[in-house]
């Protein structure tokens, strides 16, 4: 169990809701899968530029993970998740569980799917790997009810799916594009970076 805290960690969609209920002003949302760095953090300070009260999101999400994928050895790391989130002044984080997530299983799930910009480029080589991001975000915007999401545009084609998605949808969620942050070298941030080693951080 995570250490209290003065941040405000809810678990299932009806607490989420509550929270949502009892407060008044807009609310952002930054969706992440955890192992969060200065990166997602540049994304939480772009939600409370922008709006009342910023949640964030933290779910390794299994649909979007291909049979050969990293599911099972992605970083987890909750409780220094939470903590950054908090000394970031963020103020809720949302951490469901993936049987909250998706009661009937992920593989019996309703699935969204994004046509044609999900084959190609990175999509062509990930063939379900979009459609899981899809399905997941539109989770979430139906769970947390934010008015703004904050997605960076290191992962591009990830953002101009959820652009789409949330357009052809009508989704009541402005989507909000951020800078990317890099490290020294000029590799951008990113959680899986530590799998790189020092000649593939040179190649990246």
């Amino acid at each position: 169990p995570l250490r209290l805290t003065r941040l405000d960690v809810l678990t299932t969609p009806a607490s989420m809701r509550a929270w949502r209920r009892a407060r008044e002003g807009s609310v952002g949302l930054v969706p992440t899968m955890g192992y969060l760095h200065d990166g997602h953090l540049s994304l939480v300070e772009a939600s409370q530029e922008r709006d009342d009260l910023t949640v964030v999101s933290i779910f390794v999400n299994p649909t979007q993970f291909g049979p050969n994928e990293d599911y099972l050895r992605y970083p987890r790391t909750q409780q220094r998740d939470v903590d950054g989130l908090e000394a970031a002044g963020c103020d809720a984080v949302f951490l469901p569980s993936a049987e909250v997530m998706y009661p009937y299983g992920s593989k019996n799930c309703v699935q969204m799917h994004v046509p044609g910009i999900t084959d190609i480029l990175c999509g062509a080589h990930r063939p379900g790997h979009f459609n899981g991001v899809a399905t997941v975000v539109s989770r979430l915007f139906n769970m947390v009810q934010p008015d703004i999401a904050v997605f960076g545009r290191k992962d591009y084609q990830q953002l101009q799916v959820i652009r789409y998605m949330s357009h052809e949808m009508s989704f009541p969620v402005e989507i909000i594009p951020a800078p990317t942050l890099r490290e020294a070298s000029g590799l951008a941030m990113s959680s899986r970076n530590q799998y790189l080693s020092a000649q593939d951080r040179i190649t990246a």
